[in-house]
């Protein structure tokens, strides 16, 4: 290989390395909120950022690389070249571009989940492309800089200097064993021991600017067929892993009912949009009111920041503590006891219900998974994607969906347990068109449909009101995840999973609890049983404690930035990529930037050993399909 197509080599990368330098200002400034951090801190992820671009550059390019070792000075072979290279580094524009926006939902860098949700996706493309038609301009604008900007070697030499084949050979050989070599280092990130992983990034000050170093390309590449879990090993013996995990058995519960259990999973219905929750300032007035006629918990946390991650924390009590959820992952056939099969074993007539289309994110699949007899999606509702109700991009807009699924709730044979995910409040979030101008629009686009959703729920209820199963069934009201934020007070790690949990009976009196005791998502399996008091045995996962349990004060965990979190009513806990355990004060979804500098030890220790208990004991158990064992 001449010379002069390495040199031709170097300032093609160098150009996209420039061009990814732009595309993090573009991901930090867009999303400047989420990382507060000094000058120095964000220079310095900066920095850190190029080690990442050049692995991803390098991954991405590898087919334009091997097609550059041709040294041919042909117009129509550069040409070629170049087409190909464009169209490899128009898919890691794209994914960048994506990201400005997409990290504000789910609050991390895009892995593998396009391909896993791929099919919404490919239905939605025309009203997300509506909806977010401004990327199309900075993605149009680096490619065709990309495009004009590619170095094309110079004209032949008419007369070249005459060199001899074998030592030209042996030069070519050994600039090629030479690049080779730089390659395989670049994308490794250097010599260290283990290759560059996500996790890299998050070993800084704060680590929240993991996200501001790392890029999608990198982050998107690394997740194809890659291993998703990593084996830890901080116990040498289930006894004491247990121990330190703090299960609780469950205690009997004399003369518990036989009644119904309804599950509204409600998208993206945040607290920071629930008037109960901030003094009366929201946008959820139904929602509020019935509130304050039952158990709501005031220190309730998601365990994931996606929709797919929602449902086997709520039905099997799994929280997500993998980068990569559950429902798509090959850990899916593991063994897996799900309030469905606990539930349907009672005599329990067991649903879900999402007006989306059938196939959305797996869910009908974890349905069965879970042990739910039945799924109802688009495909049940009268007329499907043709009915009137269709909002024009996922599915049945919530008030038609929630009457749909009260009248079908007055079809099921009682016991019933069922649970619905709504999915009007999502993006674009559109009111539906009669609807329009009734609900306050708020100062986010996300507001308004917030209204319209706790409108739906209050025409839900009025007419549940109705029914003869009403009075003897137990309603559980949560959300899946958090969505789009204003309030500085909620801008935080620990605000970003800040969910609203509600149990609400109408027929009879529920069992004292602490409001104001720490809740999760997967309480909720622990919680219906001890309610029931139905026997689980070894079927219930550990992660998760019945909200009456006054044996302890609860915990939620959740993956973030690279770290996993525990959340008690004294402390935070996290415990970075590098096995490092911090300490933060504890206060009602917000977190300060900085840890404790001098926790008290002894809580230090039980904490960390209990965060790291949990992260084994999910890894293992996924690893070795030993969860139950």
């Amino acid at each position: 290989m001449p010379s002069e197509f390495l040199r031709l080599l170097v300032r093609r990368f160098s150009l996209l390395l420039g061009v990814y330098l732009l595309l993090r200002l573009g991901f930090y400034l867009f999303n400047q909120a989420a990382f507060q951090a000094t000058p120095g801190e964000v220079a310095l992820a900066f920095w850190h950022g190029f080690r990442f671009d050049i692995a991803g550059l390098l991954l991405l390019n590898l087919p334009w690389l091997v097609l550059s070792l041709v040294p041919s000075r042909h117009q129509l072979w550069q040409r070629m070249l170049r087409v190909v290279w464009l169209l490899l580094n128009s898919l890691g524009v794209a994914l960048n571009l994506i990201d400005v926006e997409y990290f504000r939902f789910i609050g991390r860098r895009t892995s593998n989940e396009l391909l896993t949700i791929g099919d919404d996706v490919r239905r939605q493309a025309g009203q997300l492309l509506l909806q977010y038609w401004f990327l199309l301009v900075p993605f149009g604008v680096l490619l065709a800089a990309l495009w004009y900007l590619y170095p094309m070697p110079r004209p032949a030499n008419p007369t070249p200097t005459p060199v001899h084949r074998a030592t030209a050979g042996l030069r070519y050989l050994g600039q090629v064993l030479v690049l080779g070599g730089l390659v395989v280092l670049g994308i490794r990130g250097g010599v260290q021991l283990k290759p560059l992983r996500t996790g890299h990034a998050f070993m800084q000050t704060p680590p929240v600017l993991g996200h501001v170093a790392l890029n999608s390309t990198f982050t998107f590449l690394k997740s194809l067929g890659a291993q998703t879990l990593e084996r830890r090993e901080f116990f040498t013996s289930p006894d004491s892993l247990r121990r330190a995990l703090a299960p609780l058995p469950p205690r009997p519960r004399p003369g518990a009912p036989r009644d119904n259990v309804v599950v509204l999973l409600l998208e993206s219905f945040a607290s920071e949009y629930i008037g109960f929750e901030n003094s009366g300032q929201g946008y959820t007035p139904f929602f509020d009111s019935l509130a304050t006629k039952g158990l709501f918990f005031r220190d309730h946390y998601a365990n994931g920041r996606r929709s797919i991650e929602a449902l086997p924390a709520v039905l099997a009590g799994l929280p997500s503590l993998n980068e990569h959820p559950f429902i798509t992952s090959t850990f899916q056939t593991d063994e897996l006891h799900g309030l469905g099969e606990l539930l349907g074993r009672q005599g329990y007539t067991t649903s879900v219900f999402h007006g989306a289309q059938n196939g959305t994110m797996g869910f009908n699949t974890f349905s069965g998974i879970a042990g739910v007899q039945r799924y109802y999606g688009l495909n049940e509702y009268p007329g499907a994607s043709q009915s009137p109700d269709f909002d024009g991009h996922w599915g049945i807009a919530d008030e038609p969906y929630l009457q749909y699924f009260a009248r079908q709730l007055s079809q099921q044979q009682q016991p019933f347990f069922s649970t619905v995910f709504t999915l009007s409040s999502h993006e674009p979030f559109e009111v539906p068109r009669q609807y329009a101008g009734r609900f306050p629009a708020g100062t986010l686009p996300i507001h308004g449909v917030i209204g319209y959703t706790d409108f739906a729920l209050r025409q839900f209820f009025k007419t549940a009101s109705r029914q003869p199963w009403y009075r003897n069934t137990l309603f559980i009201l949560l959300a899946d995840h958090t969505s789009q934020s204003e309030r500085a007070d909620y801008q935080n790690t620990l605000g970003n999973y800040k969910t609203p949990l509600l149990l609400f009976h109408p027929g009879r009196a529920l069992p004292p609890a602490d409001v104001h005791r720490i809740t999760q998502q997967a309480d909720v399996p622990a919680t219906v049983l001890d309610l029931l008091n139905i026997p689980a045995g070894h079927q219930l996962l550990p992660f998760g404690y019945s909200v009456f349990d006054t044996r302890n004060s609860g915990r939620a965990f959740f993956l973030s930035g690279g770290s996993l979190f525990l959340v008690h009513h004294d402390a935070v806990t996290e415990l970075t990529a590098n096995n490092t355990v911090h300490l933060y004060p504890y206060r009602t979804h917000q977190l300060p930037d900085a840890p404790w500098p001098h926790p008290d030890p002894q809580k230090a220790q039980q904490y960390g050993k209990e965060l790291k208990a949990a992260t084994q004991f999910f890894t293992d158990g996924l690893l070795d399909n030993t969860l139950y064992r």
